[in-house]
């Protein structure tokens, strides 16, 4: 089945190289598989689950675009290589490669906005939890990138813009009680 042998090949390239999940040190298939897990809960085909596995796969391992394709065929080898990042450090700062990776995911497949809507969600939930202060940075970086995911699966899209929404909703309100305070 290939949503099984994406599982596997994810993991086991994950592995290889030690990749663990920073601020929980799980190993780092348990991202990939809450992002396929996701993509399966809104009815995504057995290849966006398979490509959910292996989303970060190109940009983190020694696996290549091509092995994708070899291995999983062309459908499952486009959406990866829609969601893989093209920007780098030689780009500029952050801001600017973040920019050149959102733009070129404004023209992706509602397919592959759907993974990332899920990607989306899963990473936001953990550094919000574990992160506050890069939680800044990165909160705004996804408030500019769902401007481009809206074609992706629209309650993936709308859980996402609440996850965003209420980040920011909490930051005001820790902003106000902080004013609060000092003028007491």
């Amino acid at each position: 089945m290939l949503v099984e042998r994406a599982k596997v090949f994810a993991s086991a390239a994950h592995a290889a190289i030690g990749q663990r999940r920073r601020y929980t040190d799980e190993p780092y298939i348990v991202h990939p598989a809450e992002v396929a897990g996701i993509v399966a809960s809104v009815g995504g085909d057995e290849e966006m689950i398979a490509a959910a596995y292996l989303h970060d796969i190109v940009e983190d391992t020694q696996i290549t675009q091509e092995m994708i394709l070899e291995f999983f065929g062309p459908s499952v080898a486009k959406l990866v290589e829609e969601l893989t990042d093209v920007s780098r450090p030689q780009d500029g700062n952050r801001q600017a490669r973040k920019e050149i990776d959102r733009r070129r995911l404004g023209n992706a497949s509602p397919r592959a906005k759907t993974i990332k809507l899920a990607d989306l969600i899963s990473n936001s939930t953990n550094i919000i939890q574990h992160d506050r202060w890069f939680a800044k940075v990165y909160m705004q970086e996804k408030k500019l990138l769902l401007e481009v995911l809206s074609e992706g699966d629209s309650s993936l899209y709308q859980r996402a813009q609440t996850i965003v929404s209420e980040y920011y909703a909490e930051q005001e309100a820790r902003r106000l009680l902080r004013r609060g305070e000092q003028d007491v």
